[in-house]
């Protein structure tokens, strides 16, 4: 365990907290929202803002760095010893679109504290998240009497991960000598609840695709040619539903070919969290829960694969019959990818499937709309170790893990620098990312801090890299 002195680390925290959320609600006044074109000036502010801030903080070398569309900010602050490892802390600093007509109670960007919570859009997605390193690594150096940070610390904050972090890839490959580390640490990400601490040890990957499918030249009489001709409409419902098994299984040939299945012990740390199934599926929006036989429900949702039919259509939508065959249809699908499939195994997969399955006389195209590699941490990695004991000294409780169903750019970071994935976030449900009134809780901010600067020391102290 790191010697930092647990209670010389709160005892910073206290003394600095005040001046550590003025400056939060500071930067949360900026509106960086990288969806509006209109708001491209306010993010570039931000990370301007950010970048005097991580100076001001003590880091050497901190620098906006430009993309094919909206900033992200570097900084990198060395240890001074040559065996430390080194570390990089990815965040973002674009937020949600906000206004007070969607139901906000106050200007999502006035920031208000109440009741212990902070609400502005960004309070908890991301800018919050990524703050509270700024204090965790003062607190850090106060309570250890060091003068730079017990690992290389590195952080990479992006402008457009609210927009599909498009230009985030090319990013990282053309400064990857300067991003190279040992691991990542993400905090963009939250935990199960307020009472249960956790720690996410990956995320699923992402692709999706439309199928336009092409029969008749044109909408033709369903009498004179119903019957006789290939129907578009009707191979799109095809499709769908030859999409899966009578098990809910994936029938794509090879589909689960190379996945890592779950672990006896992973299947048991899900079962400890104290999953309310009722409960999350009024949060769906659900009447029963379905999906892949033989897995419950968090193992469907984090470390099970899944194709979805996000939409389908063709033909006459309009009031009344139309008797027609249709002259054309459209399927619209996305597959979560767990570790160890490859997303341009399952594309190919998808097209010689589809490929396979239409009659003549149905021409078709596929587009596919870009691919998210999924990561995954062993449960033994070292590092990960090191989240989990930090957590657990800033949280006083036994931490649990958890994986994300969703997908998001930490693969990205993984595939190009080629190290481990990790998550340390302290955002709770309740705390609405992309809705009206998100906040975070400010007792959970500062166990963050709190995390933050622990972690560095037990890093350098337990986890030697070859």
């Amino acid at each position: 365990m790191s010697t930092t002195p647990d209670s010389a680390v709160r005892a910073y925290i206290a003394g600095h907290r005040d001046t550590f959320l003025e400056d939060l609600a500071d930067w949360l006044r900026i509106p960086s929202v990288s969806a509006d074109p209109d708001h491209a000036a306010d993010v570039r502010r931000s990370a301007e803002w950010l970048t005097a801030k991580l100076t001001a903080t003590g880091f050497p070398t901190a620098e906006v760095w430009e993309t094919d569309g909206l900033p992200a900010v570097f900084a990198e602050w060395p240890s001074g010893d040559p065996s430390a490892p080194t570390v990089l802390v990815y965040g973002h600093h674009d937020v949600q679109p906000a206004a007070r007509e969607d139901g906000w109670h106050t200007d999502p960007f006035t920031p208000q504290a109440v009741d212990g919570k902070l609400y502005a859009r960004g309070a908890a997605d991301d800018k919050g998240q990524v703050f509270f390193h700024t204090l965790g690594v003062r607190a850090h150096l106060a309570a250890t009497g060091r003068t730079a940070p017990a690992v290389n610390l590195k952080l990479i904050i992006e402008g457009e991960e609210e927009s599909g972090s498009p230009n985030f890839p090319a990013l990282i490959t053309r400064h990857a000598d300067r991003l190279a580390c040992d691991a990542v640490i993400v905090s963009d990400t939250g935990m199960w609840s307020e009472d249960t601490p956790t720690v996410c040890t990956g995320m699923r990957g992402l692709t999706d695709c439309q199928i336009d499918l092409y029969g008749p030249d044109q909408d033709i009489h369903s009498g004179s040619f119903g019957g006789a001709v290939p129907n578009p409409a009707t191979e799109a419902a095809r499709l769908a539903a030859a999409l899966h098994d009578t098990d809910r299984r994936v029938t794509l040939p090879g589909f689960y070919d190379g996945v890592i299945e779950l672990t006896d012990r992973e299947r048991e740390l899900f079962a400890e969290l104290p999953f309310d199934e009722a409960a999350w599926l009024r949060t769906a929006h659900s009447h029963a829960t379905l999906g892949e036989a033989g897995s419950t429900t968090l193992e469907r949702l984090w470390a099970r694969p899944t194709a979805e039919v996000n939409g389908i259509g063709g033909g006459y939508q309009g009031p009344g019959g139309k008797t027609i065959v249709p002259s054309t249809a459209q399927l619209k699908l996305s597959f979560r990818l767990v570790a160890g499939q490859d997303t341009d195994t399952v594309q190919k997969s998808v097209r010689d499937w589809v490929a396979a399955k239409l009659p003549a006389g149905i021409r078709h195209e596929i587009t596919f709309w870009g691919a998210t590699r999924p990561c995954l941490t062993p449960l033994d990695h070292p590092a990960l170790q090191s989240v989990v004991r930090a957590m657990g000294r800033a949280f006083g409780r036994p931490i649990r893990f958890t994986r994300e169903g969703g997908s998001g750019p930490a693969a990205d970071l993984q595939d190009v620098l080629g190290v481990p994935v990790l998550f340390l976030g302290i955002s709770v449900p309740s705390d609405g990312w992309h809705a009206p009134n998100e906040k975070v809780e400010l007792d959970l901010l500062m166990k963050g801090v709190e995390t933050a600067a622990h972690l560095w020391g037990d890093l350098a102290e337990n986890w030697h890299v070859a």
